[in-house]
């Protein structure tokens, strides 16, 4: 007989939240096998092998909706899926570089004792925002899709 494992059991073994597999359900991205009499979420071990694949993709720094992709077969090749990564890293490490070298300007001004003017000040937290735009964009594209989820339960289920 087939080895299945409900929501909970699954997210513990994978170390991923319940929510997160519901999310990944609920955009079409990692699905159950099948569900019990009472309607809880079964996966076998065909399903672990894909949410296996999802997570070293992810891993590789593709969104979930390349990882959609590339699972859907649109063919993009391993090659394809490393040199992406390879920019990422990259384009990354060049923002830090950047950061790194305005800080330690701004630090060796502060050891000589030298004032700091207002276009190193300027140039310094310019530097940092563009290092942090990324991060906030991508918390603030994730808490949208958050909050659309809870309008569209809560336009399902309007209040008495």
């Amino acid at each position: 007989m087939k080895q299945r494992w409900k929501v909970g059991e699954l997210a513990e073994l994978a170390g991923l939240t319940i929510r997160t597999l519901r999310y990944y359900d609920q955009i079409g991205l990692f699905s159950p096998s099948g569900y019990s009499d009472s309607g809880h979420r079964l996966y076998t071990e065909s399903d672990i092998t894909r949410l296996q694949q999802i997570l070293s993709l992810k891993e590789l720094g593709l969104s979930l909706e390349e990882i959609k992709s590339v699972l859907a077969g649109d063919h993009i090749s391993l090659f394809d899926i490393v040199s992406l990564q390879i920019a990422r890293i990259k384009k990354n490490l060049f923002a830090q570089q950047k950061l790194l070298q305005e800080l330690e300007h701004v630090s060796s001004l502060m050891v000589r004792k030298q004032p700091l003017t207002v276009e190193d000040f300027t140039k310094l937290l310019g530097t940092m925002r563009m290092s942090h735009e990324k991060f906030f964009a991508e918390k603030r594209e994730n808490w949208n899709v958050h909050l659309d989820r809870l309008g569209a339960i809560l336009d399902k289920h309007p209040e008495p």
